[in-house]
């Protein structure tokens, strides 16, 4: 856990903090390396962290839930990245508990909360969101995946790309395109199984890092998704997603906050035992102001985050912020676990060392959830 407390957490959120940790070091953390090797975290695993209550920990009791808040889901988050996890379950249920859930939980009807909800709490079933399109990157308004309508619902073609989950999910948020062109015209499918006629997953594609999670291509061909299974209304989809979209943010910003800390946790222990020249590395001046900086920038973003956290859980933090926060802490993040690597020599650079991971595992967080470039524009446009 961090050094101090964070102001929006509380004795309870304290005490979960605690069972999370015991449980990720005693029943996931020693799967990391099968689940690099396999490509993704396998379903048993998903079944345990169910049973702990990682699963949708902050949907109402009522749907199969843990009744929490998402403070809850930021704790799970933050415990499974500080254990190592972040690439791997972490990320996946993180798409799963905090986002999928979530857009079920805000914009489905009674009967597809009751529907979907509980089997996802179970992790019977596991949810995916599908925005990103081959060739269109960040650019949702250009959305080319089109659902036609057809008799009792629609017949859904295209394809989507470096889908989280996307091996294992069998409950898939498709954002179509059921209208016009442009923002208005986008609308939000759930797809429930992973066998339906005219769906197909492509590759679980090779990724530079976070090797422990599916990420993939789906391919659909005319495949029918029930008029039941609209999430929200038709051509609402595109403002949904937007809305979503901060807190999406705040989680790859509170992600990068634990992992800078645990690059300083980390290399401060190496540079105390490893010794060069007849003295230990933390005796060179070099190394003290490097690990001087990294762990200010450390605590700077912790800072950054647990006050815009604090304003999340309030109900009024707006998009501007969550991308600044997105901005900031993935651009420190890259830069203090590269110093920290390097402190590390050649070592450093073997797979053994979780540094190595962190480094592999952190460029990413700068491409997904809207790149970088994204987060600037739209902290431009409200100067």
């Amino acid at each position: 856990m961090s050094p101090e407390r964070s102001p929006w957490i509380d004795d309870e959120l304290a005490m979960l903090q605690e069972h999370v940790a015991r449980f990720v070091a005693g029943e996931l953390a020693p799967h990391r390396e099968r689940w690099d090797r396999n490509g993704q975290v396998d379903r048993a695993s998903w079944a345990r962290a169910a049973e702990a209550g990682l699963l949708c920990a902050s949907i109402p009791v009522e749907y199969g839930g843990g009744g929490g808040t998402l403070a809850h889901e930021a704790v799970i988050h933050q415990e499974l990245s500080r254990a190592g996890l972040g690439g791997s379950f972490g990320t996946g249920n993180t798409i799963h508990s905090a986002i999928v859930a979530h857009y079920i939980l805000a914009y489905g009807d009674e009967a597809q909360k009751r529907r979907w909800l509980p089997a996802m709490a179970r992790g019977e079933r596991i949810g995916a969101i599908a925005m990103t399109e081959p060739g269109g990157g960040s650019d949702l308004q250009g959305l080319r995946t089109r659902a036609n309508p057809a008799q009792g619902g629609w017949l859904l073609s295209g394809a989507k790309t470096f889908i989280s989950n996307g091996q294992t999910a069998d409950l898939i948020v498709v954002a179509a395109r059921t209208g016009e062109a442009g923002a208005k015209g986008i609308s939000l499918l759930v797809l429930e199984g992973g066998e339906a006629e005219g769906f197909r997953r492509g590759r679980n594609l090779e990724k530079v890092g976070m090797r422990g999670q599916d990420t993939s291509e789906l391919f659909f061909d005319d495949m029918f998704v029930p008029a039941g299974n609209l999430l929200g209304s038709e051509g609402g989809g595109f403002a949904l997603l937007m809305h979503q979209l901060a807190w999406e943010r705040m989680t790859i910003a509170l992600d990068a906050v634990v992992n800078m800390e645990r690059a300083v946790a980390l290399t401060t222990d190496y540079v105390r035992d490893r010794k060069a020249f007849g003295k230990t590395l933390l005796d060179f001046q070099n190394t003290q102001f490097v690990l001087a900086d990294c762990a200010t920038q450390a605590s700077v973003a912790r800072a950054f985050a647990d006050s815009l956290m604090v304003r999340l859980l309030a109900g009024n933090l707006d998009a501007i912020s969550a991308a600044k926060a997105k901005l900031w802490t993935t651009e420190t993040q890259c830069k203090v676990i590269d110093a920290c690597q390097q402190l590390f020599g050649g070592y450093g650079y073997m797979t053994e060392y979780p540094i190595a991971r962190m480094f592999a595992d952190a460029r990413v967080s700068r491409i997904y959830g809207g790149t970088n470039e994204i987060m600037k524009l739209i902290i431009a446009r409200a100067l």
